[in-house]
């Protein structure tokens, strides 16, 4: 149970390493990271030389549908597409059937993730109950059952005081509440972004507002409740400066922004290809460049997926009938080194922080970092792998994907969960 990892570009922004040194792991756990380190014959080697070693990619939001829906995901299934996709732990959301809003549903994801033995699988419990918006879940009982926050994703959280009442629990619970900030009454039937665009392709349009007015609301109450508020997918300009002025206000709010809405706009929808259908919608040029700066420069917290696979015939269908949705986890970490990395918008040591640091943060969680004694869970990438996307080879059961053709620059090139590696090279071991 011995693995040495040789020559690679060690970055740890949790112990602000970024230097060219080994990693030493034994039983399961960091035991040293340092220059030339020897061997001792026992150990397996692994040159990484010219290769990037990170802590273990942390996803804190992606929806693997079991159980229930098991024709568009499954724990298994999204498991390997997470290793592949260079990630060791996985935050699920809880828009299943049964919905996670009681604590043997949250038991029955870990056990089998357990049993798939590939990534860690973190379940989100609910906020209302059946997600329904009217009644809060059992937040105590999912909080002693595993669960590491709380959400209605998919849905927004409509009653305000509802709200309140599940921040006010969230803080006891010392668990973030993950907000889906939608206002459905400027967003229903909308497809695609409001703007220059959805007149042109003659689709309806969901306004930024949708999205600002519900962060906004969101915002002054874990103001009232001093909760650690998370907002999911943040996606408009406007919502960057809602989030910017709380922060500085010293409200506890974090926000994620997704691989797509840092890379693709509005103008993509114009060939009607479903698998651009995604809420919130993909958002205007000036929104992509608002992200890709707030991301640069510290104030976005992490890069979640939103990995949401959709069987075939959800997508395979007029835009209109077409379900939403992006299959994201065996392309995220490719998007952004080709998209962000390589041109020079996004520095490598922030990338792997918005993987790391900033999601286990928000989880509370012990990973996200090669500090000596910690378990080894290690992503290594090769900056210089090419590969075009080709969504017929994907481990998710979710083929609906908009980067499918495209050949992306620097890709996960090994996984490794507790000192075992589960992935190389796009596939699982």
């Amino acid at each position: 149970m011995r693995l040495l990892v040789k020559g690679g570009r060690v970055i740890d922004p949790a112990n602000n390493i970024d230097e060219i040194a080994d990693v030493l792991v034994i039983d399961g756990k960091i035991a040293a990271i340092g220059k030339e380190l020897s061997p001792d014959g026992n150990e397996d080697i692994v040159d990484a030389e010219g290769k990037i070693v990170c802590p273990g990619f942390i996803d804190i939001h992606v929806h693997l549908r079991d159980p229930g829906y098991e024709y568009k995901e499954d724990i298994i299934t999204g498991s390997k597409a997470a290793a592949v996709g260079g990630f060791t732990t996985v935050c699920c959301m809880p828009n299943t059937d049964p919905v996670v809003d009681e604590g043997i549903v949250a038991e029955y994801i870990l056990r089998k993730s357990k049993e798939a033995g590939l990534v860690n699988v973190l379940p989100a419990g609910s906020i209302t109950k059946n997600l329904e918006g009217e009644g809060l879940s059992e937040m105590a009982e999912l909080a002693q059952a595993g669960c590491v926050g709380f959400s209605d994703d998919g849905k927004p959280v409509v009653k305000s005081d509802l709200m309140r009442h599940a921040m006010d629990y969230a803080r006891m619970l010392d668990l973030p509440v993950l907000s889906h900030c939608e206002d459905l009454a400027l967003s229903r039937n909308g497809l695609m972004h409001e703007g220059y665009y959805s007149t042109l392709y003659g689709l309806q349009g969901i306004p930024a507002a949708a999205e600002e007015i519900m962060i906004a609301r969101d915002v002054r109450l874990a103001s009232i409740t001093r909760a650690r508020l998370h907002v999911c997918h943040v996606s408009t300009e406007g919502s960057l400066r809602i989030i910017e002025q709380a922060k500085a206000a010293g409200i506890s709010v974090t926000c994620e922004v997704t691989p797509h809405h840092l890379t693709l706009t509005d103008e993509t929808v114009g060939d009607y290809d479903t698998d651009t259908k995604v809420n919130p919608p993909l958002r205007s040029e000036r929104d992509v460049k608002a992200l890709v700066d707030a991301v640069a420069s510290g104030l976005v917290d992490c890069i979640a997926t939103d990995h949401a696979p959709q069987n075939i015939e959800s997508k395979d269908c007029e835009y209109a009938n077409a379900s939403f949705g992006i299959s994201g986890l065996e392309t995220a970490v490719a998007v952004i080194m080709d998209r962000l990395v390589h041109p020079g918008l996004l520095r490598i040591t922030d990338m792997v922080r918005l993987f790391t640091v900033g999601p286990g943060r928000i989880l509370g969680l012990d990973s996200g970092t090669l500090t000596p004694g910690s378990k080894a869970d290690i992503t290594i990438i090769d900056p210089d792998a090419k590969r075009r996307v080709d969504p017929s080879t994907f481990y998710s059961k979710g083929k609906n994907t908009p980067f499918k053709g495209m050949e992306l620059c620097g890709w996960p090139w090994m996984t490794i969960r507790e000192g075992r590696v589960i992935a190389r090279e796009g596939r699982i071991v």
